[in-house]
């Protein structure tokens, strides 16, 4: 490992939603919710340790009135089907909560520099009457068996609104193929902590596994990740294929001074290593609402495996 990596302290700053991606030539891209909410930034490395420092460049701006406005969140950065996609959701200014996830298509291969264009909000297929109707975020996309993925986070408009985890297969980047399927909802207690909240899915698959992390309650100290897991060979859009876990597999931690741990990502370092990224803060006292809050930085956590399982760790170095 990489000396100058730092694992479980605040690495870059004030970077919430965090996402990694490594492409084919070795080039790390790093993207991430800014406080402000108002734009998406992409920074280029030639290591992880590199997108530290590296220059911020603003590669898309929110409009100034109507959809995508406001509370421009989540961004992620991902290759398919030929093209450069960054998938992210969006609000209304005159109606803050009427959030949807939209999708940006790079013109070119390089999508630091290369013009982007907006495909608009995410389409599900014609036979799908609910997706994307309410309040809806967090969409994450990634391959399995030649196919491609859609998992995101969707209220259900029923009393108090619920967060829950939905998976549909892609017909191309910016439409699904299938009808939503019902991932996970909050059954737990640590899942309904301030609010009841699945949302922020990532995919890690290795050894012949699917696994999804997922971050659940408020976005204050109660936040934590959970996770799903499902056989590679399994029909992913049926949900008997899918096993949840009982308890979160991470969470805040007074011993280690990280509060509210969740939104992340998954990357591999120089040598191959599997590496949690993520935000979290550093202390208890959170000003106003914590939505609001800037306290929350971009960590790093090296991944370690047990039985072909996953394990987070604070104390793994």
């Amino acid at each position: 490992m990489r000396e100058t990596l730092k694992y479980n302290k605040p690495w870059i700053m004030q970077r919430a939603d965090p996402y990694i991606l490594r492409d084919d030539n070795g080039n790390y891209y790093f993207t991430a919710s800014v406080p402000e909410y108002d734009r998406i930034i992409l920074r280029r490395a030639s290591s992880i340790e590199g997108l530290k420092d590296a220059g911020e460049h603003e590669i898309w701006h929110k409009h100034e009135k109507g959809p995508q406005s406001i509370h421009i969140w989540a961004p992620e950065l991902h290759y398919l089907f030929g093209k450069w996609y960054i998938y992210y959701a969006g609000g209304d200014r005159d109606n803050i909560w009427d959030i949807h996830p939209y999708v940006l298509e790079c013109t070119g291969e390089d999508p630091l520099n290369d013009p982007w264009i907006e495909r608009g909000r995410m389409q599900p297929c014609k036979e799908d009457e609910f997706s994307f109707r309410a309040f809806s975020l967090d969409g994450t996309v990634f391959e399995n068996g030649g196919e491609w993925y859609y998992i995101w986070a969707e209220k259900v408009s029923v009393g108090r609104q619920i967060s829950n985890l939905y998976i549909a297969r892609m017909k191309n980047g910016y439409t699904l193929d299938t009808a939503q399927v019902l991932l996970t909802t909050p059954d737990y207690d640590w899942e309904r902590r301030g609010f009841w909240v699945n949302e922020g899915p990532a995919v890690l698959k290795r050894n012949g596994k699917v696994f999804v992390t997922y971050s659940a309650s408020d976005t204050g100290i109660s936040y934590c990740m959970g996770m799903l897991t499902a056989d590679e060979a399994a029909d992913l859009l049926d949900p008997l294929s899918w096993r949840k876990e009982r308890h979160p597999v991470l969470s805040s931690s007074e011993e280690h001074g990280i509060f509210g741990p969740g939104h992340n990502s998954f990357t591999v370092d120089e040598d191959g290593n599997d590496i949690l990224v993520y935000h979290a803060r550093t202390g208890t006292e959170i000003t106003g609402d914590p939505l609001y809050d800037p306290g929350r930085h971009t960590m790093l956590m090296r991944i370690v495996w047990k039985n072909g399982v996953p394990v987070f760790s604070y104390d793994i170095s």
